[in-house]
C-alpha cells in the first residue's frame, strides 16, 4: 500500500507547479495559488503515508522524480513547451531511476 501511495504523492505533485502557472495571470491568481497550497498539502500527506514503509531517500527520490516527469508531460500537452528528443530522453532516465529505486526496495 505504501508504493501506492507514494505513486500518488508524485501524481498529486504535479498540481502545485501548475497552479502556479495558473496564478501567473492576474485575474487567477488567487485561484491559482489556493490551488497549489492544495495540492501541496494532499502530496505532502501522501508522502507521509508512505513513509511508513519506505526509506526515506528512496520516497523522496520517487516523489520528485514522478511529480518532475509529470509536470513536464503537463507542460508539453497544456502549454506547447518543448518536446525535443534530449528532453523526453533526459526524462526517460528519472523513469528509469524511479524504477531502479521500486526494483531495489522490493
Amino acid at each position: 500500500m505504501a508504493w501506492i501511495y507514494l505513486v500518488v504523492a508524485g501524481l498529486l505533485e504535479i498540481g502545485w507547479p501548475l497552479g502556479l502557472k495558473i496564478a501567473e495571470s492576474p485575474e487567477s491568481r488567487i485561484r491559482g495559488v489556493i490551488t497549489a497550497v492544495l495540492f501541496m498539502g494532499a502530496s505532502g500527506a501522501m508522502l507521509v503515508l508512505a513513509l511508513r514503509e519506505i526509506p526515506m531517500g528512496t520516497a523522496y527520490a520517487v516523489w520528485t522524480g514522478i511529480g518532475a516527469v509529470g509536470t513536464l508531460i503537463v507542460g508539453i500537452l497544456l502549454y506547447g513547451e518543448p518536446s525535443g528528443a534530449m528532453r523526453l530522453g533526459s526524462a526517460s532516465l528519472i523513469v528509469i531511476g524511479i524504477i531502479g529505486l521500486k526494483l531495489a526496495h522490493g
